[in-house]
């Protein structure tokens, strides 16, 4: 709850281009993009605690202006388009990260690396409690490598990072501001950061932000909805806004602190035309680190980090007439805890602690789930051994996870949950990856690296996959949990190649993850009558699946003697993109639901002094290969189109930019939606989105 000119036909062509452009690198020199592109660097956070540049596992960090000129209204949205990565996309307010196929509890959402309490994973209609107006940087780690974050990590981690907890000495006031205006949904957006202390390495630095957002009805191309022709989703306005404060004690070799930040979100229900979501998360977060490094110390201890958090969130979802219908709870409380130690010759490595706690409840007429707790514990370690051009990396994570359901209410007329009950399980995964860098002349690199990685995966089932038994009006069906699941399986394989030159980089990623025991959601081919409405039977339960795919992307910086002689000194780059994923279910021979199609993307960048521009186009295959009771999506091409000037003013840094979408107003649809929302919400249509920052 709460982009026409490039045909399907072009996803052959922007392959073409990227091989093209890719084989005339050994002929080809030209300085580097502007700062305008929107550039994807290495992770150093999120998937690596050791600070290494090493560890072979695909990521990508986003952040800068080319957060600035990608960010949407959700972090779906954001980050959709990306080597391997989708969107749930129910509307415009709802948006759910994909990645390689994998969604809801298969994907790891974290806050600072912590955890990130909400109800998004239950249902598609609810939204993740987060603006990506105030973040600074988002890191993505793809695939089952990611196995510090636990089972729930096996398609991958995404890590929003803010200031909220200063971790350096901050110099007198500093900040940002940001206003943002227009877009489909005819966006009012604003922003204030602002960040202060005494300068010192030692002593105490502040940050304090606030964001508001407000938006109508989302625009689209004419499409037909209940037999009607419309050119707005309905029921798709949302306002929300949000702030935080925080602050820490700087140490010589370290810093503590605390930050609270509340987030609220009213948006409409495109599925539910006359339901509004009320929805409010508050939280406080704590973090620190101390570094053991002083000059006269042997110690085998080098960094101690932890971070804590307890979150309380609702939703209530609000009927036409004000009645409010549902009311779902969840409160949590989090610890992570990380040692790093010394290097033993070759050998540097981390190990760590983390402990969640969780509650949940629904209460009214959609409560498809009775009230439950959840508690886990893990430890985990990683130990990685470096010596010359080889980095082998070796990593496992013990887990203990507890789900408890207080089955029906005493007073309940109808029984639907059983009685309380409780189910434990013992999680284990383990993960082995290396990365060669391969050698040319003696003592100089090529900039190829080759990595690989070896998984195995588990996961405990998420509470409402054992206890589920009702009507989900998101999904337009009847589910049903089964509270004798046993843990979801999976082993992967990860193979990568990355080459990286003074004008042009090439990184291809293939992988493949069997599950010997994959929790699916399928129809069991009954039908459910619910006040008077047969609503198909879905009914979770284990079967063997199988995902496999590719991701291709490339980066060709064009010689200068492409240009016209008036825009000498200009810096022109050439990027293309190409990522597919196909999945199945083994037992049943079917396609798994809900997967992107073959993708394409080929984007021009210029730098032109403080000026800078990218043009995109961006294709999407049909989608025909989906489960029976589901229908293809047809393909797709959107041109895209940003224009970025930087600026001084009073002193202050800034960026103007401007952002054109789906220029030729083209109908498309998302394969990566549940059915049930992909007819009524169709992709944005031509809009045009202006912003402007300023950072002092």
């Amino acid at each position: 709850m709460h982009s026409t000119i490039f045909a399907p036909r072009a996803l052959a062509l922007g392959a073409s281009l990227l091989c093209l452009s890719l084989s005339c690198t050994a002929q080809t020199s030209a300085a580097a993009p502007s700062s305008g592109s929107e550039k994807l660097n290495k992770v150093v956070l999120t998937g690596n605690p050791l600070r290494s540049q090493d560890l072979a596992q695909p990521s990508n960090v986003l952040d800068g202006d080319a957060l600035i000129l990608r960010r949407a209204s959700t972090l779906g949205e954001t980050l959709d388009g990306l080597p391997g990565l989708s969107s749930t996309y129910f509307g415009p307010n709802s948006n759910r990260p994909t990645i390689r196929g994998l969604d809801g509890d298969r994907v790891r959402m974290l806050s600072n690396s912590g955890a990130s309490v909400d109800a998004s994973s239950l249902s598609f209609d609810h939204a993740v409690p987060l603006d990506p107006l105030v973040i600074e940087r988002i890191e993505v780690l793809r695939g089952a490598s990611a196995l510090l974050y636990g089972g729930n990590a096996i398609g991958g981690v995404v890590n929003t990072i803010d200031n909220r907890i200063p971790r350096q000495a901050q110099q007198g006031l500093s900040g940002a501001a940001e206003l943002r205006l227009g877009g489909a949904a005819a966006e009012r957006n604003g922003a204030m950061v602002l960040e202060g202390g005494d300068g010192g390495n030692t002593g105490f630095a502040w940050h304090a932000d606030a964001s508001g957002r407000r938006s109508d009805d989302l625009r689209v191309p004419s499409f037909t909805v209940d037999g009607e022709t419309a050119k707005r989703v309905r029921n798709s306005a949302s306002d929300s806004h949000g702030a935080a404060l925080g602050g820490s004690l700087l140490f010589a070799n370290g810093y503590a602190g605390l930050a609270v930040d509340d987030s609220r979100n009213d948006y409409g229900v495109t599925v539910e035309p006359d339901v509004m979501v009320q929805m409010q998360r508050q939280r406080l977060s704590g973090a620190g680190e101390w570094r053991f490094d002083g000059k006269d110390t042997q110690s085998f201890l080098q960094r101690l980090s932890w971070r804590l958090g307890s979150s309380r969130y609702e939703h209530r979802e609000v009927e036409g007439n004000g009645d409010v219908g549902t009311i779902f709870k969840s409160s949590g409380k989090d610890l992570r805890v990380e040692l790093e130690h010394a290097k033993f010759g070759p050998v540097h490595g981390v190990v760590g602690l983390q402990w969640e706690d969780s509650d949940f409840s629904a209460l009214g007429a959609e409560a498809l789930v009775p009230s439950t707790s959840t508690r886990s514990g893990a430890a985990f370690v990683l130990e990685q051994f470096a010596s010359g051009p080889l980095t082998l990396s070796a990593g496992a994570r013990l887990e203990s996870v507890r789900v408890k359901s207080e089955g029906d209410a005493a007073q309940t007329e109808e029984a639907r949950f059983g009685p309380a009950s409780s189910r434990s399980f013992s999680p284990h995964s383990f993960s082995f990856s290396g990365s060669y860098k391969l050698q040319g002349e003696p003592g100089k690199a090529t900039g190829l690296n080759l990595n690989a990685n070896l998984n195995r995966s588990e996961r405990a089932p998420m509470f409402y996959e054992l206890h589920a038994n009702g009507v989900h009006v998101a999904s337009g069906a009847f589910e049903r949990g089964d509270v004798n699941l046993g843990k979801e399986r999976a082993n992967g394989v990860d193979l990568g190649l990355v080459w990286q030159g003074a004008e042009q980089m090439l990184r291809l990623n293939v992988y493949r993850t069997q599950f010997s025991s994959y929790i699916a959601l399928d129809a069991t081919g009954q039908q459910i009558d619910a006040d008077g409405e047969a609503l198909p039977e879905y009914a979770f339960k284990s079967v063997r699946a199988l995902l496999q795919g590719f991701e291709l992307e490339g980066r060709l910086d064009l010689p200068a003697l492409v240009l016209p002689s008036f825009m000498t000194g200009a810096k022109l780059s050439l990027t293309a993109q190409l990522d597919g994923v196909r999945g199945e279910n083994r037992d049943s021979g079917e396609a798994l639901p809900r997967l992107a199609p073959l993708r394409a993307s080929l984007g021009l960048d210029v730098g032109y002094g403080l000026w800078s521009g990218r043009l995109e186009l961006r294709g999407a295959a049909r989608q025909d290969r989906v489960p029976a009771l589901d229908s293809p999506t047809a393909g797709y091409g959107l041109v895209k189109l940003s224009l970025a000037r930087q600026f001084r003013l009073a002193g202050s840094d800034g960026l103007w930019y401007l952002r054109l979408d789906n220029l030729g107003n083209k109908l498309a649809y998302s394969a990566s939606s549940v059915a049930t929302i992909r007819d009524l919400s169709p992709m944005p249509g031509r809009s045009a989105h202006m912003g402007v920052q300023l950072r002092f």
